[in-house]
């Protein structure tokens, strides 16, 4: 291949990989920010984990009824318009800073945004790039969101140096309208609908669509099959995450200072990982991806939840994060060639629900055994549990006669 039609083959994803790396750079510096501006307000941990929880909730409210707008609109005008209001949004809450009630509901507003955003530039994403450059976009991808969990936080690190967290707020806000500016370069790739874009959105409609994520889930049962053991396993990661920093703290006795490192490790090894990805792409089997990923990253959690000092607790963190590149590009590429664009809205943000849903049951249900027995039982014991889900997700992911799925013609 010729550079001419390299660059015409990747002029459009270069774009849209632009795009996304200025949001989720700008997502690192505001949500940094946020976190300090409420704990020194508040000199509260408490009020600092509703932010997490505001995330899921959001979520909750939003996608049961989002997949229906979001497969009956333009998805590339409604991308363009989710990042403009979550740009005014971030704008007002940075001039609203001093009342709390009120920082929790601008936040609560741009997650309903954030959800309707999430999807639909998976939809989005699907149509624009073709299905053989698909795992090559997820590994770029991949590569980007690594990156800006090491720059937005040292981006976050200056602003701070040279002004207040609120210079970090506007830098956010700019950014989503730097992205919305970026995505009105990107080609229109909907020029059919399945149904009426007048069509209005009533319980009948969204109950319809609810009868038709159930009816393909039922006919195309192994690909749901393997989605819910991905969603299983990702809430399983965040449920032990937010005992990560207590764990670190109370058993292993880390310092604040090498837990800052620890995190620097894990974005050293999810970085690594990424770049491996984009350089062996070809090589590198959708399914085995998948699989041999999701349990290396299980295996990383059992050796930092049995950690008892940096050394292991960094081996442990690196190995997580470097597999969780691989296992999330896996999964992205599975899940865009075997989910139908016309219903992909529908199906990811019902089964969003569901994982939020999870996220916040199993996340409370960890806090509270925490609480009532030890943070390194909870923590040893959901790592061995993530292990078992992951290794029956790896079955799975090898049966041969399920070649086809990983490897579409």
């Amino acid at each position: 291949m010729n550079l001419k039609t390299i660059v015409a083959t990747w002029k459009y994803p270069s774009i849209l990989l632009f795009g996304i790396g200025i949001s989720t750079i700008g997502t690192w510096i505001y949500f940094l920010a946020l976190n300090l501006i409420v704990f020194n307000m508040t000199d509260s941990p408490i009020a600092v984990a509703i932010l997490y929880i505001i995330k899921p909730l959001a979520t909750l409210f939003t996608n049961l009824w989002g997949g229906s707008v979001i497969d009956r609109i333009n998805k590339k005008y409604l991308m363009v318009g989710l990042d403009i209001v979550q740009g005014i949004l971030i704008t007002c809450l940075a001039y609203s800073t001093n009342v709390l009630w009120v920082i929790y509901s601008y936040v609560f507003l741009i997650n309903i945004a954030s959800s309707l955003y999430d999807p639909t530039s998976v939809s989005y994403i699907t149509r624009l790039i073709p299905i053989e450059q698909r795992q090559k976009f997820n590994s770029l991808r991949s590569l980007l969101d690594s990156g800006a969990f090491l720059l937005g936080p040292a981006i976050t690190g200056v602003l701070f140096i040279i002004g207040t967290p609120i210079y970090a707020i506007f830098v956010n806000a700019i950014a989503f309208y730097l992205s919305a500016l970026v995505t009105l370069f990107m080609p229109n790739v909907e020029k059919k609908r399945i149904d009426s874009p007048a069509q209005k959105i009533s319980l009948k409609l969204i109950m319809r669509d609810l009868k038709i994520v159930l009816q393909f889930s039922r006919q195309f049962m192994y690909i749901m099959t393997v989605y819910l053991l991905f969603i299983g396993f990702i809430v399983m990661q965040t449920a032990i995450d937010s005992l990560e920093v207590a764990f670190s703290k109370e058993v292993i006795s880390l310092s604040d200072g090498e837990y800052g490192f620890l995190v620097s490790i894990a974005g050293a090894g999810i970085l690594l990982g990424s770049l491996m990805n984009v350089l062996f792409t070809k090589k590198l089997v959708v399914s085995l991806l998948i699989g041999i990923g999701s349990v290396m990253v299980s295996v990383g959690y059992i050796i930092f939840s049995l950690s008892n000092n940096f050394f292991i607790a960094s081996l442990g963190v690196f190995t997580l994060a470097f597999s969780l590149a691989f296992a999330n590009t896996g999964f992205y590429t599975f899940y865009q060639n075997n989910i139908p664009v016309e219903v992909m809205g529908r199906i990811g943000s019902i089964y969003g629900f569901l994982e939020a849903l999870m996220v916040i049951v199993v996340t409370c249900i960890f806090a509270i055994t925490a609480q009532l027995l030890s943070i390194q039982f909870v923590v040893v014991s959901g790592a061995i549990l993530m292990l078992l889900l992951t290794l029956i997700l790896f079955g799975f992911n090898i049966q041969p006669t399920k070649r086809s799925y990983y490897n579409p013609s």
